[in-house]
């Protein structure tokens, strides 16, 4: 089967005060349909470089990248916009919700920019919102919602056109431990269902969740190992879920 991601010798590099800074050295990564990865390294490694060009949001300076055996490192901007918008989900550390917009407006967005008529749009943001475990919230305003929903939400908004790789950027970043543990049940939970999930992240607590974990370092992968204490740490995750239920 042909790999959802496939990074072929690909480097990245910017300018930053008159010197070159290189992001990336020479990188080649394939991630299958299906899997979740996790992705390492301390501030400055390649890391989030890499999430950027899987996500379309940066370009390489060299080498290929092919999202669905699709080569799309010289597609034109609003080519790259569309691909975005149909096949990939992010969700940030930040949340990024619009503050005046209710949970089922913010997941309604993506929507909206691909045509999708007003009642299909509700209809879906629904669904999506009940997925995540919030459709009693789907008209409260961020501000009346908790971190942790708040971040339900911009999965619910991630994940509402169906596609193919889920994107994170340190999605428990800004969260206590218990919801922690509560979202990143959601990312396992969602992994179970097909979705391809690729989390970038600093904390080995959280790349203990993925099935393989990718570490960078100085913008080469130092390693890219299966993970065996994977099912330790869903079962930490399932029972914080089950409290919270309770």
């Amino acid at each position: 089967m042909t790999p959802l991601v496939r990074l072929e010798s690909l480097s990245k590099t910017y300018t930053l005060g008159g010197a070159p800074v290189h992001a990336l050295r020479d990188v080649s990564l394939t991630i299958d349909r299906g899997e979740m990865v996790a992705i390492m390294g301390a501030s400055g490694s390649g890391k989030s470089t890499t999430l950027n060009v899987i996500g379309t949001l940066d370009r390489p300076s060299t080498g290929r990248y092919f999202l669905d055996d699709e080569a799309v490192e010289r597609l034109d901007e609003d080519a790259l916009a569309g691909l975005r918008n149909r096949k990939i989900g992010f969700v940030f550390q930040s949340f990024n919700l619009l503050p005046r917009d209710t949970a089922m407006r913010n997941v309604e967005l993506p929507m909206v920019y691909r045509g999708v008529r007003p009642s299909e749009r509700r209809e879906k943001a629904r669904i999506a919102l009940e997925r995540v475990g919030l459709g009693s919230r789907a008209h409260h305003l961020p501000n009346q919602l908790s971190g942790g929903q708040q971040q339900r939400v911009s999965i619910a908004r991630a994940i509402v056109n169906e596609p193919l790789l889920l994107l994170a950027d340190e999605p428990t970043g800004a969260l206590d431990s218990a919801t922690t543990a509560q979202v990143m049940a959601l990312f396992c939970e969602l992994h179970a269902q097909g979705m391809t999930v690729v989390l970038v992240t600093h904390d080995p607590a959280i790349a203990r969740y993925a099935r393989r974990i990718v570490t960078f370092r100085d913008g080469v992968i130092l390693s890219d190992v299966q993970n065996r204490s994977r099912a330790e740490a869903i079962a930490t995750a399932s029972a914080s879920s089950l409290e919270e239920a309770s």
